[in-house]
């Protein structure tokens, strides 16, 4: 099946956001390019940063967007999957930690 809910092509599209809403995208796009100049991260630095977020948050989009960009700003494909990882431990770890808050509950309706 070629039809499919995320279409890559819709990642050149993002730049339409504001169709409907121009002042608030205007801002948003402003932010966003403040965010990830030069300061006391690097843009570069802050790519690689927001490829491992990518990756958490599951957005397709932003994983293409930002594997290209880590990419071409020079990280190698095992400091891009190491982010990745670094991610997926995060992510864990927060699943995980959750569960205290399950066992909390189950101690409360047991006694």
């Amino acid at each position: 099946m070629s039809n499919h809910y995320y279409d890559a092509a819709d990642l050149k599209k993002f730049g339409n956001i504001g169709t409907y809403q121009k002042e608030l995208s205007d801002k948003f796009f402003s932010y966003y390019g403040e965010v990830f100049k030069d300061s006391a991260l690097s843009a570069r630095e802050k790519s690689l940063i927001a490829l491992a977020v990518a990756h958490a948050v599951q957005c397709p989009y932003c994983i293409d967007a930002y594997s290209s960009d880590a990419f071409e700003r020079g990280w190698s494909e095992a400091q891009m999957m190491e982010a990745v990882h670094v991610a997926a431990a995060i992510k864990g770890g927060a699943v995980l930690v959750h569960g205290v808050q399950m066992m909390n509950k189950v101690k409360e309706i047991a006694m």
